[in-house]
């Protein structure tokens, strides 16, 4: 849907086999080149998956690293989960979106992300069983 209020586009990422932050902000950034047109808004960034979550963190200095070992110290891949299915310690994934909620809502000031000098948009997966997800941008303007 498009109009000059309202712009959404779906991303199809591939997190792969390992547990992944993907960072997503250079996307973001294109979408809002496109969509907001030097106007300001909000950017709605959603997963529509029950194992995966959006984070705005650092990346590149090891943050992103040390959010995937916290999340294992906090939610172990062991047997303890009543949700069963896929992999062992899977259940842990459905638990992460309590935790790593899987949406973030941005502000955009005249056609930018309005971000803090080392923060990025991150898509937060550890569900290795799932290597294809998608996330929707939305901008309202």
């Amino acid at each position: 849907m498009t109009s000059t209020a309202f712009t959404t586009r779906v991303l199809d990422v591939t997190t792969g086999s390992t547990e992944t932050v993907a960072d997503l902000t250079r996307d973001c950034a294109a979408f809002l080149d496109e969509a907001a047109q030097g106007r300001d808004g909000l950017l709605n960034v959603f997963t529509p998956h029950a194992t995966a979550g959006i984070a705005i963190l650092e990346t590149g200095a090891g943050s992103d690293h040390d959010l995937l070992a916290a999340l294992h110290d906090l939610l172990p891949a062991d047997d303890r989960w009543h949700h069963r299915h896929g992999s062992p310690g899977h259940g842990r994934d459905h638990v992460l979106p309590a935790l790593v909620p899987p949406h973030a809502t941005l502000p955009v000031l005249a056609g930018r992300l309005s971000l803090g000098t080392w923060q990025s948009i991150c898509l937060v997966d550890t569900n290795v069983d799932n290597p294809h997800r998608q996330v929707r941008l939305t901008f309202l303007g």
